[in-house]
């Protein structure tokens, strides 16, 4: 038999099986090179392992590496002076209309050295890895140009070469309107349509997003956008019902998209469309708490359609600038009324089914080994307790990333 590594006297939250959070009260996990030979009670461990390596985690608390499914980590420059504004009354909508909001960033993005974004994305990757997070999306959308578009994704690329990281890439591309397409958002949407083949043949892209919003685009230009990526076999995601109810939702579902995301103006009929699709709703407690919105996203009616529910940072530098899944979770609970339990799923097995991975989400035999080792006696305390980290240890892909 292989020599593995042993990972015992833990609380495992494993997030399978029938028990609540997947608990196992006094477990252990046997990693086999980057996946999970055996998860289960201590006292049940098979005979006759071949062990090379043992680690006694002294009753702490394990869950699964945690799945950050929405980000828009690569960026230059900041945009401090538009949360001022906002306080001062300016709407998110007046400041887009005046030439701030993503197109401020797009100019910071444009301008700034492939070194200079790969420098400023690392540091905020490696800030949400040292929160247990192991697998991450990062969307583009601040380049709106072929070249700066591609620019961004490679040094996503990149950041998943370098670090021990799960990195999945979305092009959105429709994020907003760049200036030199001024009033031709039409023609813009078929430059986008144009830049996927090239971008899909470098290895670049593994979704395809849009905004689909009165400030973004149009229901039919979304579907352009997601007809195109159809075209190359790119699965979707949106940007869906944030600001207002545009039927986005639906005409994601009915493309089988991975996820739609926001969601605080969902309709009934968007919540229909996503449960018969299985489309996961992907939930951002940052963006709502930091653009100060008071239409909360119909969790309940959610639920009761059994639409699987996900939580992200939305990690950007206009709506929800904040680096913290763990925050998320607290968020998530405080201002959604999430359960604890909701919450720590919606990080972990569901963000996974998010990004179309089904290998990492849950501690059980045949996933990838990613999990996180926490201070805690219980998983309830990870949306609890916020302003300190209790990660303790991370394991990626069965290799620890801060040993």
């Amino acid at each position: 038999m292989k020599s593995m590594h042993l990972w015992r006297n833990a609380r495992l939250a494993t997030l399978a099986g029938t028990e609540p959070w997947g608990w196992v009260e006094r477990g252990a996990l046997l990693v086999d090179g980057q996946q999970l030979h055996w998860v289960g009670a201590e006292a049940d461990l098979p005979a006759g392992l071949s062990v090379a390596e043992e680690h006694d985690l002294g009753g702490a608390l394990v869950t699964p590496g945690l799945v950050d499914c929405h980000t828009h980590l690569v960026y230059g420059g900041q945009r401090a002076r538009e949360f001022e504004l906002r306080l001062q009354g300016a709407s998110y909508e007046d400041i887009a209309r005046a030439g701030g909001g993503i197109r401020a960033t797009v100019a910071a993005t444009r301008a700034a050295s492939d070194a200079q974004l790969f420098a400023s994305a690392e540091a905020r990757a490696r800030t949400l890895m040292a929160e247990g997070v192991t697998t991450l999306e990062i969307k583009s959308g601040y380049g709106l140009s072929a070249e700066h578009e591609a620019r961004c994704l490679r040094v996503a690329r990149r950041l998943g070469r370098v670090l021990p990281l799960t990195v999945k890439t979305t092009c959105l591309s429709a994020h907003a309107l760049p200036p030199e397409f001024e009033d031709r958002a039409d023609d813009y949407v078929a430059a986008v349509c144009d830049w996927l083949p090239a971008l899909q043949a470098e290895g670049l892209v593994d979704a395809v997003d849009a905004f689909c919003e009165s400030i973004g685009f149009t229901p039919a230009q979304t579907r352009r956008v997601f007809e195109a990526a159809q075209r190359l076999g790119l699965p979707v995601k949106l940007h869906a019902e944030q600001l207002s109810d545009c039927g986005g939702a639906a005409l994601a579902a009915g493309f089988g998209a991975l996820s739609c995301d926001h969601l605080e103006h969902l309709s009934s009929d968007g919540v229909r469309a996503m449960a018969a699709a299985g489309t996961v709703a992907v939930l951002l407690p940052g963006a709502y708490y930091f653009l100060r919105e008071t239409k909360l996203p119909p969790v309940q009616a959610l639920r009761d359609a059994g639409v699987p529910i996900a939580l992200a940072s939305d990690h950007n530098p206009g709506s929800s600038p904040g680096l913290s899944l763990l925050l998320m979770l607290n968020m998530g609970c405080t201002l959604f009324r999430l359960t604890p339990e909701e919450a720590l799923r919606g990080v972990a097995v569901n963000g996974a089914r998010a990004l179309g991975l089904a290998d990492r989400g849950t501690l059980q035999t045949g996933q990838r080994a990613d999990f996180a080792v926490w201070d805690l006696e219980h998983p309830n305390e990870l949306s609890y307790w916020f302003g300190h980290n209790p990660c303790r240890r991370v394991i990626a892909g069965g290799q620890e990333t801060n040993p």
